[in-house]
């Protein structure tokens, strides 16, 4: 499937399973799916909500730094990739 790549994890919260994400171009918004690629990294999943500063949000843009529920280890630098169809 083609991707486009929007930014890279900033923070890993392991206790939480909890990437911060950095939107550097385009739009993430609730509902699209990301792949988070990295040295030890590769996986793909559906993003469910995202948090701003605790705060739910629906849609991010570029130099947002937004929390992400993952469905496995995230590292910093991995780069994130929305799948587009």
């Amino acid at each position: 499937m083609p991707e486009e790549e929007i930014g890279v994890i900033s923070h890993y919260y392991g206790n939480i399973q909890v990437a911060g994400i950095h939107v550097e171009r385009g739009t993430l918004k609730v509902g699209d799916r990301i792949h988070v690629v990295g040295h030890t990294s590769d996986f793909e999943q559906t993003v469910d909500s995202m948090q701003v500063e605790h705060d739910t949000v629906e849609e991010a843009g570029p130099g947002d730094d937004v929390g992400v529920k993952v469905v496995d280890h995230a590292r910093e630098h991995d780069k994130v990739f929305k799948v587009t169809d």
